[in-house]
């Protein structure tokens, strides 16, 4: 357990003040400048622009882009293909889908490789906001300005600065560019 400067072991809120514990971030992901990375993180082959916040268990694979001044909280999963651009906001809990098709084999019975299944990309667009807990399917593209709200399954294109909710997600409202 991590002390103090004096010998006594850290507890509570000094803990977590303290550097970030078991991070697993690969040699080969790109972080940008100020980016703020929390513990129980595993990154690996994505790239993370400037001023961003990457929460508690998070987990971003391969091949993903979160842009600059993102801020993507707890418990979310971005998975390969998915790409977030600029002043995006991501809750807690929410997944990200890239395979429309999930199979845990091949048509051999074997389990499936990388070959056997195509990553369907997913595009988040400038300050878009999704809420906690929502479902993103592959293939969608969320548009600049747009609100999905907490719990949602996006299973269609949601345009920009539209405000989707449900399940499936459905507009419910237009944003004023303003918000």
């Amino acid at each position: 357990m991590p002390r103090r400067p004096d010998g006594r072991f850290l507890r509570g809120p000094l803990l977590m003040a303290s550097a970030p514990l078991y991070q697993l971030i690969a040699p080969d992901v790109k972080v940008g400048k100020g980016t703020k990375i929390y513990s129980f993180t595993n990154l690996y082959g994505c790239e993370i622009g400037d001023d961003s916040k990457i929460g508690t268990f998070v987990e971003i694979q391969k091949g993903a882009k979160v842009g600059n001044r993102c801020k993507v909280s707890s418990h979310t999963f971005i998975c390969e293909g998915v790409i977030l651009e600029d002043e995006v906001f991501v809750g807690h809990g929410v997944t990200f889908i890239n395979d429309l098709y999930p199979r845990a084999t091949n048509e051999g019975g074997g389990l499936q490789t990388e070959a056997d299944w195509k990553c369907v990309p997913t595009r988040v667009g400038k300050r878009a906001s999704i809420g906690s807990g929502a479902t993103i399917l592959g293939g969608i593209t969320i548009g600049a300005g747009a609100l999905v709200g907490a719990g949602s399954v996006v299973t269609k294109n949601v345009p920009a600065h539209a405000v989707v909710a449900g399940n499936p997600a459905r507009v419910k409202r237009m944003l004023t560019v303003s918000g």
